[in-house]
C-alpha cells in the first residue's frame, strides 16, 4: 500500500504544505491512520481518494501545530528530471532550457503557494494527481459544482499571482 501511494502523496502534500519535511510527516501520519482505519474503507470508494482525505487531514493538523511560517531550503530537482547529455543536439537538452524549465517551475510552485488553501487542494490534485473532478468531490468531501468553481478560481489566482511576479 505504501510503496504505490507514496510518492504521489507526498508530492501532493509538499505542494499543499510548501514543505517535504512536514509532507513525509503528514503522509508518515496518514498511512498509519489509514492502516488502524482499513476496515471503514468502503469499497465503493477510489482508494487513493480515501487515503488522500486522511492525509489532508493530517496535513492540515500539521499546518496548524506550526505557528511560525517556514520555507523549505530544499529545493533540489526532481526524480523525474532527467540529466542532461552535453553531446546531445536537441536544444532542449541545452543547460539553459533545462535552468529555465527549473525556473518556471520554481516560479509556478512560489505562485501556488500563495493560493488560497481551499482552492490549492483541488487544483493540486486535478492538475498534479490527475483525479477527475469526482474523485477529488469525493476526496475533500464537497460537492461537485465546488470542485469546479474551486479549482477555476485557484487557476485564476495563479496566473494572477504569476503576472504580479512577471511585472515586479
Amino acid at each position: 500500500m505504501i510503496r504505490r501511494y507514496e510518492n504521489r502523496l507526498v508530492h501532493s502534500l509538499e505542494l499543499a504544505l510548501n514543505s517535504r519535511e512536514d509532507a513525509l510527516d503528514a503522509a508518515q501520519q496518514a498511512f498509519l491512520s489509514a492502516w488502524q482505519k482499513l476496515d471503514t474503507f468502503r469499497k465503493d470508494a477510489a482508494f487513493y481518494s480515501w487515503l488522500y482525505r486522511i492525509a489532508h487531514n493530517a496535513a492540515m493538523t500539521t499546518k496548524r501545530r506550526k505557528t511560525l511560517p517556514t520555507v523549505s531550503l530544499n529545493r533540489t530537482t526532481s526524480a523525474n528530471d532527467q540529466t542532461i547529455d552535453p553531446t546531445d543536439k536537441d536544444p532542449a537538452a541545452a543547460p539553459d532550457h533545462q535552468l529555465k524549465r527549473q525556473e518556471d517551475r520554481l516560479e509556478i510552485r512560489d505562485a501556488l503557494a500563495v493560493v488560497a488553501e481551499e482552492f490549492r487542494a483541488a487544483l493540486i490534485l486535478k492538475e498534479i494527481d490527475g483525479l477527475s473532478y469526482e474523485q477529488i468531490a469525493e476526496a475533500l468531501q464537497i460537492p461537485l459544482g465546488t470542485v469546479r468553481s474551486r479549482i477555476f478560481r485557484a487557476r485564476k489566482e495563479l496566473n494572477e499571482q504569476i503576472q504580479r511576479t512577471k511585472a515586479e
